[in-house]
């Protein structure tokens, strides 16, 4: 595609920047409940969850997965439709390495879309990035919504509000779990409007536990258009596998070399 036809589709690279948002892995310990399950505080719900995503993150060491990645886009000055299908291999503490098994659809939409999104989500893991888009006190104010038992046990819900407006970042609510203390669900709009030609952006992630651990399941990114179009971005994740992880809370096991000693010089 041209210089000219990029200028046409800036919603695209705004959609993908929509999923660049922080997709944590919500890895799961089941926490004990306070005594007569008194109601927790907003800050002992937040400390609760920051301190399990922590041991969840330290306890994951790797795992495999698939992902199917579609995007829509119907509008001036014309439509647009990309599929792609994925293998994806995490090993801890910062690697990503992915397999594409499938595309079709727009080749403009897989090369400059769904592939800058992998790159994207690898550079994500770097501990610096991180830190900056977590869901932490040092990037959001966090308010007490709702406390109420639900039947998927997604009972606290918070507002969540950037300190800085930064387009990574989102301003909305999150559903935390009152076992596990992760993050189940989130609907939320983009801390900072990526560009002048999107009107409003909802962004829709959920999450499920797989084992220990709690995992992204679906992840969807609707934009208006100024000029009355709509880009749909949607990602499934499915069939995974954990390979190797230890106990939520302690540290891993200490690798022991068997080989034999260098012998000595004569």
């Amino acid at each position: 595609m041209t210089t000219r036809g990029r200028r046409r589709f800036p919603i695209l690279f705004a959609t993908a920047a929509m999923l660049l948002l922080p997709l944590h892995h919500a890895f799961g310990e089941a926490a004990k409940r306070t005594p007569d399950d008194v109601p927790l505080t907003v800050s002992q719900v937040v400390e609760r969850m920051i301190e399990k995503t922590a041991e969840r993150t330290d306890a994951l060491e790797r795992y495999q997965g698939k992902r199917s990645y579609s995007l829509q886009y119907v509008g001036f000055p014309t439509n647009l439709h990309a599929e792609m299908s994925v293998d994806m291999d995490y090993q801890a503490p910062d690697t990503k390495q992915f397999t594409i098994v499938s595309e079709s659809g727009n080749k403009w939409i897989i090369s400059h879309i769904f592939k800058r999104l992998l790159d994207s989500e690898r550079e994500a893991l770097d501990q610096v990035n991180r830190q900056a888009t977590s869901l932490t006190y040092q990037n959001y104010d966090f308010t007490l919504l709702s406390d109420q038992p639900q039947s998927d046990n997604c009972r606290y819900v918070l507002s969540v509000e950037p300190k800085l407006a930064n387009k990574f970042l989102f301003r909305g609510r999150i559903w935390v779990d009152d076992t596990d203390f992760a993050v189940c669900r989130i609907e939320a709009e983009p801390a900072k409007n990526p560009s002048f030609w999107i009107k409003k952006t909802e962004i829709h992630h959920s999450y499920a536990k797989v084992g220990d651990f709690w995992l992204p399941t679906d992840n969807k990114s609707v934009s208006s258009i100024r000029l009355g179009g709509l880009a749909t971005l949607v990602i499934k994740y499915q069939d995974y596998k954990i390979v190797q992880a230890h106990a939520l809370g302690q540290p891993a096991p200490t690798t022991i070399s068997l080989t034999s000693p260098p012998k000595p010089a004569n």
